[in-house]
């Protein structure tokens, strides 16, 4: 596996985590994006585009 299909796939599972615990209310979006590393308004990008094409992106 190359480096950045490593980083995609690492990448994915952290947003899997971080949106889980926002969709349980365990984290606010807020502290999901912090998690990620993304700005909060970056964050609710990724849940359209999850809604749309779920993690093929």
């Amino acid at each position: 596996m190359r480096r950045t299909e490593l980083l995609q796939e690492t990448r994915k599972i952290r947003f899997e985590d971080a949106c889980g615990g926002w969709q349980s209310g365990r984290l606010s979006q807020e502290e999901a994006a912090i998690l990620l590393g993304v700005f909060e308004r970056t964050f609710r990008r990724y849940l359209a585009w999850y809604e749309v094409s779920g993690l093929k992106v």
